[in-house]
């Protein structure tokens, strides 16, 4: 690590002591949690398809409500404030399949030297544990002994290589971990193979047909391989290398073709001839066949590295920060630079966590509420996709940030639930189209997480917030998406349907309305138009008219109907659009300002009335629970409304309170309470939006610049109109880089003013601005 230059990683001088301090690896299908202890190893093997079935599947469907939807509508309309109470099925409140681990792969000295201090009296051996971003490589040395681990994003596997003199240990596949139901029904087998061993861990879900496997091969090369149940002991070896994957299945895993699989990732010598030696459950005994020669182990963990490096590592180097911090700070463990939370170097650091994290949990799904990661099947708020804010937020620098992984991650979650989000149109509001849910597995789109408190089936603008970040991904490379182009179609035509009702003045109605996940001071939780619902209602039409000319004048011509914003008595603009409702301001949503972020209908440039009653409304917003969503969301809701130091004062709120784990993943609450990625995964988003903004028409620099860190750099950001763009300020001026891909005329805002910028396709373009 240079320290003139930001850190791409973080390090510990003692292993983890919590699963919530182990540093983090993924490919976006497989995760682990490294505890990066060399004498007793514990890495915490995860999958984002592992959810524990919970209840009957036909409690997974959504109400069937649409026969009951006019008579609702016209008791809201007609001013019964409670009407929605009452419009469910009558079922309890179902959370979605919870997130669970799978196991942890164990390697533990059997000598009781193990226990995470180094072992015996006085001082424990000198060690070190650490994370290297750019590569997604966890290691950790200790008196002559270095393991390291990662999970390859081009083989889909996990690798661990342990090296060191005279290397014995017991390694065995431990299913044990916090919230692991005893019911859950276990199997392990060990057998003895020319590379080593195979082991096999299998746990069938209570009640259930569902299970899931992990294979991890055991290559060793130098000592003897023994079998010692349920794993297997090496002793004397020079290196070991471990590859594992999980599968969650029903019926059995044929766990000699995995192990093939993994085989010929060991050798590339294509489909093994020959399956494992030996007997599950077999007594001890010594390997059979040579292990592997001095080298060539290290010449597969090079060879699995160089895969996965081509991948990951051109990912995570797309985009920097360099906020010229002190590089006494910049060497410091994370733990410490933790203590420190005015730091340049700590917000460097988070930053590139951030961006770290956010690529390595995307890739079969978008990241959850814990990423890709937990060491707990009691998982908060079930690890669930929470669609009403958490998954945008975090996903919120994916287009800008250069990580086109982590939006295809997220487009590919909606069209596999797109036939669900039709049954959720069809059953609960009688409408062509699509809904989204405001929670999900991964497994079901479906909407049936709700209650009288939370009526989140009665939400409708989930598809245009989910859908955002796709659209916004199109406009930066200049190209849309089909299957982003369909999907917007079946919201609009959801719309149609839905918008059918009027007020006096000729406005569509928005009716149920639901604002997540707040309620009005003086009426129930299903209302009227909730300015969310609006702004999704017209953002949705418009970008579907867009794309289809010709459906574009309907679609523009609804959009058009339906009713503006209110700023209520205290200048604030309102939660909620009907004159008779009153607003509720402590609270730890912000999803009326959906129109200033993460849309810009709601601008200080083209709507200055609106966004001021936009700051006040933001101004009177309190933080109710501390959620540090809540303080990410509200300080990027700032940067749009170019208030610096609103953003500085938010994002402060969460460095001072003690959010963040020596891993560098964030909690949901202050003092590390709830393993959570909410706030790790948007505080990327909040410095880019506070230095650089971006529409197809519009750049912004500098609208909210931090004054703590007059002086950095921030190389590598894509904007909507095609253009790479590197920014740099000092105190006395910035620099503007523009790389465009495409010809096109913007408007440049800036601290000056507003000006045109004609900027020609692969013509690099150089601004100079004043800082002050």
């Amino acid at each position: 690590m240079n320290g003139t230059a930001p850190v791409h990683g973080t390090w510990e001088p003692r292993p983890a002591a919590r699963w919530e301090d182990a540093f983090l690896s993924g490919n976006g299908h497989h995760g682990a949690l490294v505890s990066g202890d060399p004498d007793d190893e514990r890495v915490v093997v995860t999958h984002h398809t592992l959810v524990r079935p919970v209840g009957a599947d036909e409690d997974r469907l959504p109400p069937r409500l649409a026969g009951a939807l006019p008579a609702l509508q016209d008791r809201l309309l007609a001013g019964d404030a409670s009407a929605a109470e009452t419009f469910t099925d009558g079922r309890p409140l179902r959370w979605v399949r919870p997130f669970h681990p799978a196991f942890q792969v164990r390697l533990r000295r059997p000598d009781g030297t193990g226990n995470g201090t180094g072992g015996g009296t006085g001082a424990p051996p000198l060690h070190r544990r650490s994370v290297d971003f750019r590569t997604g490589v966890a290691e950790a040395t200790r008196a002559g002994r270095t393991g390291r681990a990662f999970v390859s994003r081009a083989d889909d596997v996990i690798v661990q290589y342990v090296t060191g003199p005279d290397l014995t240990l017991d390694i065995r596949l431990d299913p044990r971990l916090p919230g692991a139901p005893r019911s859950l029904g276990v199997g392990h087998g060990a057998v003895l193979t020319a590379e080593g061993a195979l082991l096999s861990l299998r746990a069938r879900y209570p009640d259930s047909d569902l299970a899931y496997t992990g294979v991890t091969l055991v290559a060793v090369t130098g000592g003897t391989t023994s079998l010692a149940p349920p794993g297997v002991r090496v002793e004397g070896a020079r290196s070991v290398l471990l590859l594992t994957r999980v599968r969650r299945h029903t019926g059995e895993t044929d766990v000699v073709a995995e192990g093939r699989a993994l085989r010929d990732l060991l050798t590339g010598d294509g489909p093994a001839e020959n399956g494992p030696a030996g007997s599950e459950g077999a007594g001890t005994r010594t390997a059979r066949g040579t292990p592997a020669a001095p080298g060539v182990l290290a010449e597969a963990y090079d060879s699995l590295l160089a895969r996965h490096l081509s991948l990951h590592r051109t990912a995570y180097e797309r985009v920097t920060l360099d906020l010229a911090a002190d590089p006494a700070e910049r060497a410091l463990p994370g733990s410490e630079l933790l203590t420190r939370p005015r730091s340049a170097a700590l917000l460097e650091r988070l930053f590139a966590a951030g961006r770290y994290h956010l690529l390595s949990s995307g890739g079969l799904f978008p990241p959850r509420l814990t990423g890709l990661w937990t060491g707990d099947w009691d998982t908060a708020w079930s690890g669930a996709f929470t669609n009403d804010a958490n998954l945008n937020l975090q996903t919120a620098s994916a287009a800008a940030a250069a990580l086109p992984e982590v939006t295809e991650a997220l487009a590919s979650l909606v069209q596999r639930q797109l036939p669900d989000w039709r049954d959720n149109a069809r059953e609960v509001f009688g409408a062509r189209g699509v809904v989204a849910p405001a929670h999900s597995d991964g497994e079901s789109g479906h909407s049936y997480h709700f209650n009288r408190e939370y009526p989140l089936h009665l939400w409708t603008a989930g598809a245009d917030w989910l859908l955002g970040p796709l659209v916004d991904h199109d406009e930066t490379r200049g190209a849309h998406d089909p299957r982003t182009t369909a999907a917007l179609a079946e919201v609009a035509l959801f719309y149609e349907d839905f918008l059918t009702r009027t007020d006096g003045e000729g406005h569509v109605v928005v009716v149920p309305s639901y604002s997540p996940e707040n309620r009005p001071a003086n009426a129930g939780w299903g209302t009227v138009n909730a300015a969310m619902d609006l702004s999704a209602a017209r953002h949705a039409l418009r970008t579907a008219a867009d794309r289809h000319p010709e459906h574009a004048d309907r679609w523009r011509a609804l959009a058009d109907r339906l009713p503006p914003h209110r700023i209520n008595a205290d200048g604030a603009l309102a939660e909620w659009a009907r004159p008779d409702l009153a607003d509720s301001y402590d609270h730890r949503h912000l999803s009326h300002l959906y129109a200033v972020w993460p849309l810009h209908e709601i601008t200080p440039y083209d709507t200055p009335e609106l966004a001021a009653a936009a700051r006040r409304a933001l101004e009177l917003r309190g933080p109710e629970n501390d959620s540090a969503h809540g303080h990410l969301h509200h300080a990027l809701i700032a940067a749009r409304l170019r208030d610096a130091e609103r953003v500085a004062n938010a994002l402060g709120r969460v460095l001072d309170g003690d959010f963040f784990h020596a891993s560098l993943m964030s909690a949901h609450y202050p003092h590390r309470h709830v393993y959570n990625a909410d706030a790790a995964h948007a505080l990327p988003a909040v410095l880019i939006e506070a230095l650089v903004q971006s529409t197809p028409g519009r750049l912004v620099l500098l609208p909210a610049p931090p004054a703590d860190h007059p002086r950095g750099a921030l190389h590598g950001v894509r904007t909507r109109f095609g253009a790479l763009l590197d920014l740099t300020w000092t105190e006395d001026g910035a620099t503007a880089v523009l790389r465009p891909t495409r010809t096109v005329r913007i408007e440049l805002r800036t601290s000056d003013g507003a000006e045109p910028l004609d900027l020609v396709a692969h013509e690099d373009r150089v601004l100079t601005l004043r800082t002050r």
